[in-house]
């Protein structure tokens, strides 16, 4: 069995963007309202993807999540809402997307994870969860970590595949842990003691359902796939990674949300 290399850090930030970037696509809800920042700083809006240089994501992580389903080849640039976080001088509207029409922003290659079951293919930024569908009844399943069998059967509500920028996210809540490199796999509410896993991100995990019902889900996505009784599917990491612009505007420690007065970072490590 393989465990985790240092071959992926969980924020790889690459450095600065170090282009001027001309045209941005809005995403998120109530987007609008950053239209007047985003013109003053030079910056065109456009609606095609196609012309796009990247979509400024208004929101927090689950927007996050869905513009990069949404629109998985560009690089997404989220900023947080005025409406919510007490935003630190660094990360006002009108400083962010001066910084970015000018590329003076970090780029950072997220690993994505990749989930394949009944013919559907899930990509996931924080995680690939397979969960029991029915809360009164947990599911049975047994787990092969790059063909070896790790666990024949075991029952519980079913199991979390982290990436590191995820690990702070479900799979913390069940380890009370987080990793830097690898893919995190935690065995959720086991009846049995199931210890917890990081593998090398090059591992592929495979799971048979012996009694469902169950669901196999990535990151928040509505319409997870439904699993029963002698349904596989597979996770592995994801060969294309996910590329974000000014990540820093979501992890920050001196913003703070305005209802807990908590850093708005204060999830990520």
């Amino acid at each position: 069995m393989k465990h985790a290399s240092g071959s992926e850090s969980v924020k790889g930030v690459d450095g600065l963007v170090g282009r001027k970037v001309h045209r941005v696509l809005l995403e998120g809800r109530d987007a609008g309202v950053l239209a007047p920042s985003i013109t003053e700083a030079g910056l065109e809006i456009v609606t095609g993807e196609e012309r796009a240089d990247c979509v400024v994501v208004h929101g927090g992580d689950g927007s996050l999540l869905g513009a990069d389903r949404a629109f998985p080849n560009l690089p997404k640039f989220p900023v947080r809402r005025s409406s919510e976080v007490e935003k630190c001088p660094r990360h006002h509207d009108r400083e962010v997307f001066r910084n970015l029409a000018e590329g003076r922003v970090t780029e950072t290659r997220l690993p994505r994870l990749r989930g394949e079951a009944k013919g559907r293919v899930l990509h996931g930024i924080n995680d690939i969860v397979f969960h029991n569908k029915r809360v009164t009844a947990g599911v049975r399943y047994r787990v092969l970590i790059d063909g070896d069998e790790y666990a024949h059967e075991i029952v519980g509500d079913g199991l979390v595949a982290a990436t590191p920028f995820g690990s702070s996210a479900y799979y913390r809540s069940i380890t009370n842990s987080v990793f830097r490199v690898g893919i995190g796999l935690a065995f959720n509410n086991s009846t049995e003691v199931v210890n917890h896993l990081v593998l090398c991100d090059r591992s592929v995990v495979e799971v048979e359902v012996l009694r469902g019902p169950a669901v196999l889900a990535a990151d928040n996505i509505l319409d997870p796939v439904e699993l029963s009784r002698g349904d596989r599917f597979s996770i592995r990491s994801s060969r294309e990674l996910a590329v974000i612009w000014g990540l820093d505007n979501l992890l920050c420690h001196e913003c703070r949300m305005k209802e807990s007065g908590l850093p708005a970072g204060f999830r990520h490590v």
